[in-house]
């Protein structure tokens, strides 16, 4: 009878064993990265280095987690962790950033919802594999040296609601599929070499900043009525401007340093804007407000204005008229 209680026993402490096995295996297997991470990981790693004075790779060790390391951020999904951000290079003020080239080996990381490269000298191009990243919608890769094209690709992430890929050397033209873009919020490509026309956008838009470009033509027919922000600065666009003054949101305009022609449209001193930078293009004619001007900011400096400034203008705080052909009243103040 002893014997066979122990038989029972140990029966039990198997069981108990096998389940304590199993169950382990389902804690490890769902604490693994997967696989394709794990190896796109290594190739990015392969592919940049730390400047002198960083030490963000300094985590970076492949016999340990790699959701440990500095810059990335994994979630659970499904039976393992995939990488959701990743931050490549220390975000402190001042500290040195990242040399190399973006490995095509971005691509395989399936699940990035975020990607941020910090100031440094990251050259090369932007891979063609980023495109196969369908849950992107966060990319700041701003302050290096990458050239080349922007890759039309990107214009198939259609969850993408930020593109930063400002203070590079880009050139040609952005890709149209930018703008078709449906949850797009923020486009900001300025101090680039870019040329061509501005795409037309069909996203709820709200920050455009195109400047210090080479881009021409006129402004898009239709503008997203939901812009708080743009900046066209320092390009070769040129005609009229009567479109922007049906943005009723909009908070901040600068179109200064252009080939921009025609009358400067009544409505534009009604929006809520701080800020109206329209100097150094080829404004001609009368400046007709429709009612006091608030805008703190205003420049209308170096075009071809004329007519009498209208007393509208006179409470706005920093106003800049020079260089026109103004007909100047002593009636006129400032208050």
């Amino acid at each position: 009878m002893e014997l066979q209680n122990i038989a029972v026993l140990s029966c039990k402490m198997k069981k108990m064993m096998l389940v304590m096995l199993v169950l382990q295996q389902v804690v490890w297997t769902r604490a693994m990265l997967d696989p394709l991470d794990f190896l796109a990981l290594q190739s990015i790693r392969k592919s940049l280095y730390d400047m002198p004075g960083s030490e963000f790779f300094k985590s970076w060790d492949f016999s340990s987690d790699p959701c440990g390391f500095s810059g990335v951020l994994c979630d659970s999904q499904g039976q393992g962790k995939r990488v959701v951000a990743l931050n490549l290079g220390n975000a402190s003020a001042g500290s040195p950033g990242l040399r190399g080239k973006l490995d095509g080996g971005v691509g395989c990381l399936g699940a990035l919802v975020e990607l941020t490269l910090v100031p440094g000298q990251v050259v090369g191009t932007i891979p063609e594999t980023m495109g196969q990243l369908k849950e992107l919608q966060f990319v700041g890769i701003s302050k290096n040296f990458l050239s080349g094209r922007i890759p039309p690709c990107l214009g198939s992430l259609t969850k993408l609601q930020t593109l930063d890929l400002s203070f590079n050397q880009f050139v040609g033209s952005i890709p149209l599929g930018i703008g078709q873009l449906p949850t797009l919020s923020n486009l900001i490509l300025c101090h680039n070499k870019l040329t061509g026309p501005i795409p037309t956008f069909m996203s709820s838009l709200r920050r455009l900043d195109l400047k210090h470009n080479g881009l021409s033509g006129t402004l898009p027919e239709s503008l997203p009525h939901s812009l708080q922000y743009v900046s066209l600065a320092k390009n070769l666009l040129s005609g009229s401007i009567h479109g922007v003054s049906e943005l009723q949101q909009l908070s901040y305009l600068d179109l200064s340093y252009n080939h921009f022609s025609g009358n400067i449209p009544g409505e534009l001193f009604s929006l809520p804007l701080t800020s109206l930078f329209l100097q150094r293009n080829s404004f001609t004619g009368p400046v007709v407000p429709q009612g006091q001007v608030t805008i703190p900011n205003v420049d209308l400096s170096y075009n071809f204005l004329t007519g009498p400034i209208s007393p509208f203008l006179a409470y706005v705080h920093n106003l800049h008229l020079h260089n026109n052909n103004f007909i100047w009243s002593k009636s006129f103040k400032i208050h």
